[in-house]
């Protein structure tokens, strides 16, 4: 027998009609409008959200020591600057990714289940996305249509894709992604086996809640989320079909995830797909040179967000030899780890020609919906800028040309580190 449920009531159908929402978010938009990094919106999305989803958005694999290491890596780092460079704000953020033309060398990655953060999903980031002139990345495990996201966002769209064992399921997702307007598509290849993240399990992790009594304790406490999750529809995966509900997840993903996928059947979806094409979660050299053999356009160096193989390297670790296993004519995109707009500019010094970000904006979502993605983008993007006019160089190309010339390694100290004190002192960043 199922579990009766408020959405199977059709208790959403009337709290639909009942705009209560501007009163509960009320003291989310007064946090929202004092965050000034990335640091501030995580605590933004921690007071708003329930519990399980911010774990869920928060969390690492095991004992998250990938995650810890992804972002301390970057403190490694020094920027050794040049001076009188005759330069002025605003610089040029200009780039190419996939070869479409874009206003900023980073953007959103695509995340799957995005309306369990915030009633908008998908559809908030899609719109900062087309605010910043960015591109947007759709995750195949999305809350939102294909077509949804193409009425939003005209710029260049990249489409993700795991690795399916229905190959017809395959060809109906990539045709949609074609006819929706995606310019590129990128294939997780990270994600053969599920990441064992261990706040989930203690969480009791569920889409929708089990409504067992520490979810409902939970949801009084944030009364901002619960009323978006009571008073819209409920979620389903829209990309793939319609008639797959959200809290379908773990079954949908357990019967389609292929862990015996392999290089040629990445070979027939590249021959399926037609287009540029990245390959997403590299981290050693060798398998770039294959990837790039195989046909992919661009190398994704990810480790899932430290979400998967607990240990995998802190990609701005690897970044530097992957470059060096490819040359300098193919394309590299890197996330992981990043918080703040020197992130971003270590990067793209170090090898990457764009820099995805996944937490970051999620943040910001569960902060606030669409204009907490804004803010997200918008802090980045003031960061960066900041950095590179202080590193003195003009743009993008600048950067990534004289890159290895301004980052140096350093020899990492307790120093480095925030401690659980750090932000009653006003440190704001790398705060777990």
């Amino acid at each position: 027998m199922s579990t009766i449920t408020p959405h199977k009531l059709g208790v959403h159908k009337i709290l639909k009609h009942i705009p209560l929402n501007a009163i509960f978010d009320a003291p989310a938009k007064r946090r929202l409008a004092k965050a000034v990094n990335i640091a501030d919106l995580r605590l933004c999305a921690k007071a708003r959200a329930h519990k399980m989803v911010f774990d869920y958005l928060d969390a690492g694999a095991d004992d998250e020591i990938s995650l810890r290491r992804g972002k301390d890596a970057y403190s490694e780092l020094e920027m050794h600057y040049h001076v009188l460079s005759g330069l002025k704000p605003p610089l040029d953020l200009r780039t190419k990714i996939f070869g479409q033309d874009v206003k900023l060398p980073f953007f959103g990655c695509p995340t799957a289940g995005n309306r369990m953060f915030h009633w908008e999903g998908e559809t908030a980031a899609a719109k900062a996305a087309e605010h910043h002139g960015s591109l947007y990345g759709l995750s195949s495990l999305a809350t939102t249509g294909i077509t949804d996201i193409g009425k939003i966002h005209n710029g260049p769209k990249v489409f993700q894709l795991y690795v399916w064992k229905d190959r017809e399921l395959v060809k109906e997702v990539l045709a949609k992604a074609k006819e929706g307007g995606f310019n590129a598509l990128a294939l997780t290849v990270d994600f053969t086996w599920y990441g064992n993240r261990e706040r989930d399990i203690r969480n009791d992790f569920s889409i929708p809640p089990k409504y067992s009594v520490a979810q409902m304790v939970e949801a009084i406490r944030k009364p901002a989320w619960t009323y978006d999750f009571l008073s819209h529809e409920p979620y389903s995966y829209a990309c793939i079909n319609q008639d797959v509900p959200a809290d379908s997840l773990a079954a949908f993903v357990n019967s389609q995830i292929a862990p015996e996928f392999n290089w040629d059947d990445a070979e027939w979806l590249l021959g399926e797909w037609g287009g540029p094409a990245g390959i997403k979660g590299v981290v050693r050299p060798d398998d770039a040179v294959r990837a790039v053999k195989t046909g992919f356009s661009t190398m994704w160096v990810s480790n899932h967000g430290a979400r998967q193989l607990e240990t995998s390297p802190a990609t701005i670790d690897v970044l530097p030899s992957i470059r060096e296993a490819v040359g300098p004519d193919i394309e590299i995109i890197m996330d992981g780890g990043v918080q703040r707009g020197t992130d971003i500019a270590k990067a793209l010094a170090l090898g990457a020609d764009s820099v995805g970000v996944g937490k970051p904006y999620l943040y910001g979502l569960a902060a606030g919906g669409t204009d907490g993605v804004i803010k997200a983008l918008e802090i980045l993007r003031v960061e960066l800028d900041r950095a590179m006019g202080l590193l003195g160089v003009a743009n993008v190309d600048d950067l990534k040309k004289r890159g290895p010339g301004l980052i140096k390694r350093r020899h990492s100290s307790a120093r480095d580190y925030p401690d659980r004190y750090a932000y009653e002192r006003g440190y704001g960043g790398g705060i777990i």
